[in-house]
């Protein structure tokens, strides 16, 4: 399958490699996604489009840091700061690769702080078309990877859950660039070989060093109905605290942090 994606991929990472396993792959790619440098934050705007073709925006901050090395426990945090209906929501993600990732949500019309249960993390996140679980990343772990097919430029995974009924997709396909480890297209199946969901990044940046996503799109086959992320701003090791990655600060936010 030609993709046919704007993509602006700076060459030379060190993941290149032309003989690599489906699961170093996979690992890589992750690492390419959720791991660069050992923290981040980024600005992020958000646009929602419905099969009407009616638009919602909404702009948030997402902070990331790694507790461990590779693909070991992270920590995310995400504060909107716009429209006035979801102002001063925040989420909160403590990710463990080989358990299930502890996630809350704070609504602060409800001054609410809500446990988001380990099925539901493949719903949508706050009414876009990602779920919680793409905000966070998947864990490669949780798959059995299989290499169909490598082209000049990428690898072609066939990725299928070990625990189906965890999971709303039989398998999803991955297109991921060979020299950079991003996944540059993602395809979701159902039981019947049909794609209902394909998520893609529309363009990869090089910032401090780092192939990083900074327009991804993610469409709904079956009913219609896109939401694009365009991240601003990003930043790699900027020494985030720890301790800001707690409940304590769903409702209060640390400002120093969500302010660049």
């Amino acid at each position: 399958m030609k993709i046919s994606l704007l993509v602006s991929i700076a060459l030379g990472s060190a993941f290149s490699a032309s003989a690599q396993d489906a699961q170093t792959i996979a690992d890589n790619a992750a690492k390419a996604a959720y791991y660069q440098g050992n923290d981040g934050r980024a600005i992020v705007s958000m646009k929602i489009t419905d099969k009407q073709g009616r638009e919602r925006q909404r702009e948030f901050v997402i902070l990331r840091r790694d507790a461990g090395q590779d693909l070991e426990d992270q920590q995310f945090y995400v504060y909107f700061r716009q429209p006035a209906d979801v102002a001063d929501t925040a989420f909160l993600v403590r990710k463990r690769p080989l358990a299930n990732d502890d996630r809350w949500l704070y609504l602060p019309a409800l001054d609410l702080v809500r446990r988001i249960a380990a099925s539901d993390e493949r719903t949508s996140f706050v009414g876009s078309h990602f779920f919680y679980e793409d905000v966070s990343g998947r864990s490669p772990q949780e798959d059995r990877h299989e290499l169909l097919e490598e082209t000049e430029h990428y690898y072609v995974l066939k990725s299928v859950p070990k625990q189906a009924d965890a999971v709303e997709f039989s398998y999803f396909k991955s297109w991921i660039h060979k020299d950079s480890s991003i996944a540059v297209k993602s395809e979701y199946y159902d039981d019947n070989d049909s794609a209902y969901r394909t998520y893609e990044a529309l363009k990869v940046e090089t910032i401090n060093g780092h192939p990083t996503v900074t327009h991804s799109k993610m469409t709904d086959l079956i009913r219609s109905g896109s939401t694009t992320l365009s991240y601003a701003r990003v930043e790699y090791d900027a020494g985030l605290a720890e301790n800001i990655f707690s409940e304590r600060y769903l409702r209060n936010p640390p400002t120093e942090f969500l302010e660049f």
